[in-house]
This record gives structure tokens, C-alpha cells and sequence, in this order.
């Protein structure tokens, strides 16, 4: 029995170090996707923008994107049955709902909020490949942050 109990500690530690190095990951990417969000911002309501509400923003965002989009597929599906047109649709709902966040959290037009969206988007996929490969690097074997496959590259 000791060497069963040994094995079981030694694994529950592997996987508390991994889903501390994942959530350590995910407050990181947090953090340095909000920074240049908060530029983006920054720059497009002429200095109005504040660091905690660009972190406030980038995590509402997501959050807001990815319930509309179960939202919209589930209606549209009943509604209209299945397609991959349903989901292109699900897709543009959520991404204007997502720039409803960014125009209400930074209080500017709808031009300026796909601006900074757009931005957040292109820094979150960057940002998110660096810092899955930092993860993976320290800890072999932890599982991707990002849905791209970064263990052939």
C-alpha cells in the first residue's frame, strides 16, 4: 500500500503543478493582453482610458463573446436547423456583442470599440501562442492555453 499512496501524491502533485502553471498562464496572458488594450484604448478615446477598466473590459469580453455565441447557435439551430452558415452568424452576433463591451466599458462609438476589439483580438492570439510555449517550456506536458496545436511547431 505505501507504494500506491506514494504514486498517488506523486501524481496529485504533477497535477497541481500543472493547473498552477495554467492558471498562473492565464492571469499572465490576462495582464498582458489588457496592457495593450488599454494603449488601444488609450489612444482612440484621446487618453480616457484607465488600466483597471481595460482589464475589467478584456475579461467581460470573452465572457459576453462566448455566451452569445451558445446563445445565437442554439436559437439559430432550432430556429433554422443546421448549417455552417448558422455558426458564420453565431459568430458575427457574438463578435458585435463582444464590441458592444468594448463601446460601453470604454464609453466611445461603435468605429472606435471595433478598433480596439480588432487590436485585442491579434494581441490575444500573439500573446497567447508566447505564452503557451513559456508554460509548455517550464512544464512539459501542460496542456495548451490556445486551441493551435504548439506541440509540433
Amino acid at each position: 500500500m505505501p507504494l500506491l499512496e506514494q504514486l498517488l501524491l506523486q501524481l496529485g502533485g504533477e497535477l497541481v503543478g500543472v493547473m498552477l502553471a495554467v492558471l498562473i498562464g492565464l492571469l499572465v496572458l490576462w495582464v498582458l493582453v489588457s496592457i495593450p488594450v488599454w494603449i488601444a484604448a488609450k489612444i482612440l478615446t484621446l487618453g480616457k482610458a484607465k488600466f483597471t477598466r481595460a482589464m475589467l473590459v478584456t475579461a467581460v469580453g470573452p465572457i459576453i463573446y462566448a455566451i452569445v455565441f451558445l446563445v445565437s447557435v442554439t436559437v439559430l439551430s432550432a430556429a433554422f436547423g443546421d448549417g455552417p452558415w448558422l455558426v458564420a452568424l453565431a459568430f458575427v452576433i457574438a463578435f458585435v456583442a463582444w464590441i458592444g463591451v468594448f463601446k460601453k466599458g470604454f464609453k466611445t462609438g461603435w468605429l472606435r470599440a471595433l478598433g480596439i476589439a480588432i487590436l485585442a483580438t491579434l494581441v490575444f492570439a500573439v500573446l497567447g501562442i508566447i505564452v503557451t510555449l513559456i508554460i509548455q517550456a517550464i512544464v512539459p506536458g501542460t496542456p495548451p492555453i490556445t486551441p493551435f496545436p504548439l506541440q509540433q511547431a
